[in-house]
């Protein structure tokens, strides 16, 4: 969310802020549902379409990779591995993610089953895999193990987008307001020039998104 939130809604709406982490497919599921009027979450065109929803950009995370060694240089998109876990109820968005991404820039994909895709099991699997992992966003601000380190991934870098989105027939005033005060004025963090890569399925891949 924007550092700037309570200014940004100051006057518009009173906002209570859910703070549980939820997948993001389950949060745009109770916003269609009802039971959430506005929520963060990864979304793909066919998901807005599916649930009635809008979306906008809010912000973005440049995905790194995590190796093993003191190698800090970039590495190539087609040179790392990507999880994926076969626990769908809290990994689907990310595996949709990783899948395309994977077919796309030709990163070799490893299935899993225990969860690694974060936390200490994503350590150990980059312990024992052959290069460079890339990391989820779950894990993008998470302290790494004395062994073990960042590195960026170019060519192209990585983009993943976080949308504010409510439903597409929304009326209310004070829900609308608060979505226009949100994301108003946020830009597009430069995913729209060269070398990046978002899936083709990502609503904000024109600039019209």
């Amino acid at each position: 969310m924007p550092s700037d939130l309570a200014a940004r809604t100051s006057g518009v709406a009173q906002l209570q802020v859910d703070t549980w982490v939820l997948p993001s497919h389950a949060q745009a599921a109770r916003v269609a549902e009802g039971s959430l009027d506005l929520a963060v979450c990864w979304v793909r065109t066919a998901d807005l379409a599916q649930h009635g929803l809008r979306a906008r950009l809010l912000g973005v995370n440049r995905l790194h990779a995590v190796s093993t060694g003191a190698q800090t240089s970039p590495v190539r998109a087609r040179d790392v591995c990507v999880l994926v876990d076969d626990d769908t109820t809290s990994w689907l968005s990310w595996n949709l993610f990783a899948e395309e991404f994977a077919h796309a820039t030709g990163a070799r994909l490893v299935r899993i089953d225990d969860g690694g895709v974060t936390g200490a099991g994503f350590f150990d699997r980059v312990r024992t895999g052959r290069g460079p992992v890339l990391n989820s966003p779950k894990g993008q601000t998470a302290t790494l193990p004395p062994d073990l380190v960042r590195r960026p991934v170019v060519e192209p870098e990585v983009i993943w987008t976080w949308s504010l989105v409510w439903r597409r027939d929304e009326v209310r005033t004070t829900v609308l307001a608060a979505a226009e005060a949100i994301t108003g004025g946020v830009g597009d963090f430069g995913i729209h020039g060269g070398g990046v890569w978002l899936p083709e399925s990502d609503p904000h891949r024109s600039l019209g998104g």
